[in-house]
């Protein structure tokens, strides 16, 4: 940013004892003569903050860079106003709290911290955010569930103006058929009335929610604050503008056809949702003649924790089988129940529920595996099960079996969003067909900004459960809308006012900027040019990364600038023996692990240069070509785990990266490099115990290497 530079260096939190700071301030003003450079012993006091707001006067603008500790922590104290471009040199974490005190390594490193922080502040533009000349802060609501009315009371309980959307002529989907539901009251021993009633009734008093049954999308435009939504009710077409969308279409119950093996297709055989249906109705029977079942044995995991079937645990289906077993005592003290089972789960507080089930003398809980079913001939049932607690097969007899068949996602397959994106009508789905984000950081976000999960829909859950993540997405629903219209990023760069530049005349229409955005946040024309949806944005970089014309840049952050802060590395020469590596890190976890680190006094190699990127798969090839032209020894780039488990806070970011390894090692053959010269590596937060092995790792490689050829050049 053109202006004035004043640059503040603090002597605190032991950076003074670490750091030769007079030193530091005559390096900072003999190369960068900024208009102030000042000594404080402590800037995040009342005394430092007066210093800097004193000299920055009454209409602050410019550049201030704070040579303190991490960018991080105390960002309520280090803020001076919008018109100033801030930059934080960590000097504590990265420098003082990790390299041994008053060395010569040491006293390079700040320098160079310093360089790259002057510069980088130099090179960032104030940001103009883009604000929609309109937006809607209406909270379209799929689904009329149990979490789909929680989303819909909360958020307008906080003002907002909702419309729930339902498939079904009638509001509560699945908890609308239960009979009773599982504790929601501590101590959590005994089952509850259906509270889906009083919801569906609060709903319906609220001014500010309007419900379509019989309805359906017919369509999604648009980004967050200005959704154009089209609703297909009957023959009547209502067209609705929202501005963030909560999903929370539930669940449906696996395919139980599928599971011959446990029997399904016989008479006698159901699955719990029939059990529901049954004890609605007063009496729970065969099917085959109606009469009242005596013996019912419950079959745990039926398909689930299966790779052939469903590979995960829903979570609720072992409570609910201990709630239908009490449903069959209610009806007949004397009937007797078995739950057969791999493991029995009940997380949390419901462990009082599975205690107090088991105070049933009628209850039988038994560890095992079922290796067939049969049916006799008066109609009931043989169960071959391998007992695990005996070690040998055993036989029962039952006349009812209950297939615990486990909860799918009712995610958007086709024909529930019909969003109108490139990327596809509907959100993205992980391994198990749940719509997610990140499922650590942002467990109610999905790839689709704007558009938020919740409920079953997104994991399976307990019907409590299912209400509070319904008030947590609407919540962020709201975040969303009141950000978008001043401009702000949502997640997880919450409140970034910057957005990609794209400058157009200079695309070549490669697509890659479309296709590799992971949010959708691009459209693009017949010809392929890139049509920008700036409030999809996450403001990830990754587009930055992908472009090979260089032509998308974000005012704070642009090619130029990191190109910048890696020519401002002093890059001793070969004599010297003191090799230079540069390290891009995520500053989503690999960053604040270093932070962490720092903080733990562990140390690293102070040959190591540190520049934060947004996202690995921010990265443009022509940093690593310039960092190696400028004789830098090798380049590490650390980001977020990949694969099915990711934690990469923008999806596809490392997997990004790892696919574009052809651009990178077609740059060192250009310059006739080692492939060992770049290393890639993903860090998760917690994992910061490993960075000393990291770094010291790769520099001790490179130092058996030799130095970068080009180093003096």
């Amino acid at each position: 940013m053109d202006g004035a530079t004043r640059v503040y260096l603090c002597a605190g939190c032991g950076i003074g004892e670490a750091v030769d700071l007079p030193a530091l301030k005559a390096t900072v003003e003999k190369e960068f003569s900024p208009e102030a450079c000042a000594i404080h012993p402590c800037l995040c006091g009342a005394e430092g903050l007066a210093l800097v707001r004193q000299e920055l006067g009454e209409a602050p603008a410019g550049n201030v860079v704070i040579g303190a500790c991490s960018g991080r922590v105390n960002t309520d104290i280090f803020s001076f106003g919008s018109g100033v471009t801030l930059e934080r040199a960590n000097l504590r974490e990265h420098v003082a709290w990790s390299q041994p005190p008053k060395e010569e390594d040491t006293q390079a490193l700040a320098e160079d911290v310093m360089r790259m922080s002057i510069v980088k502040a130099r090179k960032s533009a104030l940001v103009e955010p883009f604000v929609p000349p309109e937006t809607s802060k209406t909270i379209l609501v799929i689904g009329g569930g149990i979490a789909g009315l929680t989303a819909a009371l909360q958020a307008a309980r906080l003002g907002g103006e909702v419309v729930v959307v339902e498939k079904e002529p009638f509001l509560g989907g699945h908890m609308a058929t239960v009979h009773k539901e599982l504790p929601k009251a501590p101590p959590f021993r005994a089952l509850s009335d259906p509270t889906i009633d009083a919801l569906i009734e609060q709903v319906s008093k609220r001014p500010n929610i309007r419900v379509f049954t019989s309805a359906r999308i017919e369509r999604i435009s648009g980004a967050p604050g200005m959704f154009d939504c089209a609703i297909q009710r009957n023959d009547e077409s209502i067209d609705l503008w929202a501005g963030a969308i909560v999903v929370a279409t539930g669940w449906k119950p696996y395919d139980a056809s599928k599971l011959t093996r446990y029997g399904y297709g016989l008479p006698n055989v159901v699955t719990q949702q029939q059990i529901e249906d049954m004890a609605r109705g007063g009496r729970i029977v065969r099917p085959s003649d109606l009469k009242p079942a005596r013996r019912v044995a419950f079959i745990q995991c039926a398909g689930q924790r299966d790779p052939e079937h469903l590979p995960y645990c829903s979570s609720v289906c072992c409570m609910t089988s201990l709630k239908q077993a009490l449903y069959l005592r209610e009806q007949d003290p004397d009937a007797l129940a078995y739950v057969i089972y791999k493991d029995l789960r009940a997380p949390g507080l419901y462990e009082n529920f599975y205690l107090a089930a088991q105070e049933n003398e009628n209850l039988c809980l038994t560890r095992g595996e079922v290796k067939s079913v049969s049916t006799n001939a008066d109609g009931s049932l043989s169960l071959e099960v391998e007992n695990a607690l005996l070690g040998e097969r055993v036989l029962l007899q039952a006349d009812l079996v209950v297939l615990a068949v486990g909860m799918q996602s009712v995610a958007p397959d086709g024909g529930i969003l019909r969003l109108q994106y490139r990327l596809g009508e509907e959100q993205p789905l992980d391994r198990d067909g749940f719509p997610n984000s990140n499922f650590i950081c942002f467990p109610y976000e999905t790839r689709r900004t704007g558009v938020y999960a919740a409920g079953c829909v997104r994991s399976p859950m307990t019907s409590l459960s299912a209400m509070t993540d319904a008030a947590g997405a609407a919540l962020k629903a709201l975040q969303c809308v009141t950000l978008t219209a001043q401009g702000a990023a949502v997640h997880p760069r919450a409140n970034d006012l910057s957005f990609p530049d794209f400058f157009l005349q200079r695309c070549t229409q490669c697509k890659r900027c479309t296709e590799e955005c992971p949010f959708g946040a691009l459209d693009d024309d017949e010809k392929g040019t890139p049509k920008p949806n700036p409030t999809r944005c996450r403001r990830c970089g990754i587009c930055m990364g992908a472009c090979p014309e260089r032509i998308i840049n974000f005012a704070n952050y642009s090619i130029d600038q990191v190109a910048s802060m890696i020519k401002s590395i002093h890059v001793p020469d070969e004599f010297e023996e003191k090799p230079r590596v540069l390290v891009l890190a995520c500053e989503n976890d690999a960053m604040p692990a270093f932070d962490i680190a720092g903080l733990r006094r562990k140390r690293w190699s102070p040959h190591a240069r540190l520049i934060p990127v947004r996202c690995l798969g921010s990265i443009n090839v022509v940093w690593i070509s310039e960092a190696f032209s400028r004789g830098i020894d090798g380049v590490m780039m650390i980001g977020c785990k990949k694969g099915d488990d990711y934690q990469c806070h923008m999806i596809t970011g490392s997997e990004l990266l790892a696919k574009r390894g052809e651009n990178v090692q077609e740059t060192l053959n250009r310059l006739m490099l080692e492939p060992e010269r770049v290393r890639t590596e993903t860090l998760a937060i917690d994992e910061y115990d490993r960075i000393p092995e990291l770094i010291d790792g790769f520099v001790a490689s490179i130092q058996e290497m030799g130095p970068n050829p080009f180093k003096g050049m």
